[in-house]
């Protein structure tokens, strides 16, 4: 698919115009420069044509080593990866002398370059937007992202300057187009040909996107010492055996105390967004300082939402002792997350590239058991002898009475107890019919949910005969 690059300097609103190609709020807008930083992905249908959009971070000088150098470099990645750039300008603060040094650096690129006056509402903006054509690249847009000012203009710009493959074959488009995509399917189905979709989860530098590019095999996204260099929830599609995955690198989550500034906050809620979109969640904890309180709170976060989890030890390369650390650690993780015992604890390291195949065969095992559904036969031959020996408490001297048991739904599964005044099991006996069942069937690392139904006969009981 071709690939249609945003640049421009910091602040000039790359990713409010890639929001409004999408057609969905993906990259993270404030009036703060800098937001973005790792270059985002998404796929555009702009009338009948469709492309890759990619957000950028705005062009900076710096040095390589330091993170405005950093960011640079993926931009530069960006501009050498793309058929076309779309070079934004603020039209209200007219051209910048760093507009013209970059607009030199885009020339060299030799791609086709679109000019976009951004900000171009009223009278102010115009003036700015004429001024564009002192950067020699060709007729400006007058454009406002925000306003969704200036489209025709810019779908006749990228007809222009896209190949012919990007163009949609009316033959095979029976419906009408819309503008842009709508919001991504839930995916509530299970579907071998959709892409497995993984949240990495934790505390800042715990190295969520250096194990990431491990697992994609490429510096993909922006690393470094400094913490909470990751904001946005950036989605990256990739192949492991042949299975598809889609992996969330997410911010790094503090304690709510401790999140002040608006970015960050605009940073945690894109990545609980990540959490409730994903279906297996790779808890990624600083092995040298493993299950600190908020491990615990994000592991908790992740059993409400019901997704399934897999619990990564980052870092393991700088571990002694390896074997009696790891037996430790999972035997701590049982006991610290009753929840969800017997998750997965997968020791790894995100910079050596150690034990990343054995996370993700556990990724893939967890999924499978999040989709687990049990037939009603076999739920009720193990139900029976366990209420049979240790049967529910009276409650007010009432004797509960359980008939049977079924499980309507998976992801995560999902069970429904039948008979008379099973609302008032206490909180207790609940545990026990949840561990029974994760005991008995494998359903390790997944939130198991329990809803009580009164009445209901048991369709696997004896039939009575009748007296004729």
């Amino acid at each position: 698919m071709s690939k249609v690059a945003i640049i421009g300097r910091p602040n000039v609103g790359k990713s409010t115009l890639f929001n409004r190609l999408v057609g969905r709020k993906l990259a993270l807008v404030d009036d703060q420069p800098g937001v973005t930083r790792d270059r985002r992905e998404g796929e555009a249908r702009f009338m009948d044509l469709t492309f890759t959009v990619v957000d950028t971070a705005g062009l900076e000088e710096g040095d390589p080593q330091t993170l405005v150098g950093r960011m640079r470099a993926q931009t530069e990645t960006a501009l050498l990866d793309c058929d076309a750039i779309l070079f934004v300008i603020d039209a209200r603060a007219g051209i910048t002398a760093a507009d013209r040094h970059f607009a030199a650096a885009v020339r060299r690129v030799g791609k086709p370059i679109i000019v976009v006056a951004n900000k171009a509402e009223g009278m102010a903006g115009r003036d700015g937007a004429y001024e564009a054509f002192g950067l020699g690249l060709g007729d400006p847009i007058a454009f406002s992202a925000e306003h969704g000012e200036g489209l025709g203009e810019l779908y006749d710009a990228l007809l222009e300057a896209l190949p012919p493959a990007a163009r949609l074959d009316p033959d095979e488009d029976d419906e009408a187009a819309p503008l842009v995509l709508g919001e991504e399917e839930d995916g509530s189905e299970l579907d071998p040909e959709k892409p497995l979709r993984i949240a990495v989860l934790g505390r800042p530098n715990a190295g969520k996107s250096t194990l990431l590019n491990r697992i994609l095999g490429e510096d993909r996204l922006l690393t470094g010492p400094e913490p909470g260099i990751t904001r946005d929830s950036i989605g990256l599609e990739t192949e492991w055996r042949g299975r598809k995955l889609k992996l969330f690198d997410t911010a790094g989550l503090r304690r709510r105390s401790r999140v002040v500034e608006k970015v960050e906050k605009l940073a945690v809620a894109d990545a609980l967004r990540a959490v409730r979109f994903a279906e297996v969640v790779v808890l990624l904890l600083d092995a040298t300082i493993p299950f600190e309180k908020q491990d615990l709170t994000l592991a908790d976060l992740v059993e409400r939402e019901g997704r399934a989890l897999v619990i990564g030890l980052n870092k393991w390369d700088l571990v002694d002792n390896k074997s009696d650390k790891a037996r430790e650690l999972r035997a701590e993780a049982d006991r610290l997350l009753p929840q969800l015992r017997g998750a997965r604890v997968i020791p790894v390291s995100g910079l050596t590239g150690a034990h990343v195949d054995k996370l993700l065969e556990a990724v893939v095992a967890t999924h499978e058991i999040w989709n687990t559904r049990i037939s009603t036969g076999r739920l009720n031959r193990w139900l029976a002898p366990v209420i049979d020996s240790t049967p529910p408490p009276a409650v007010s001297g009432r004797r509960i009475k359980i008939r049977y048991i079924t499980q309507p739904k998976a992801r995560p599964p999902f069970f429904l107890l039948f008979g008379n005044s099973v609302e008032t099991i206490p909180e207790s006996y609940k545990r026990y019919l949840v561990n029974g069942l994760r005991e008995t069937f494998g359903l390790f690392g997944v939130p198991i949910r329990l809803s009580m139904r009164s009445g209901g006969e048991n369709p696997y009981a004896p039939k009575k005969r009748r007296n004729s």
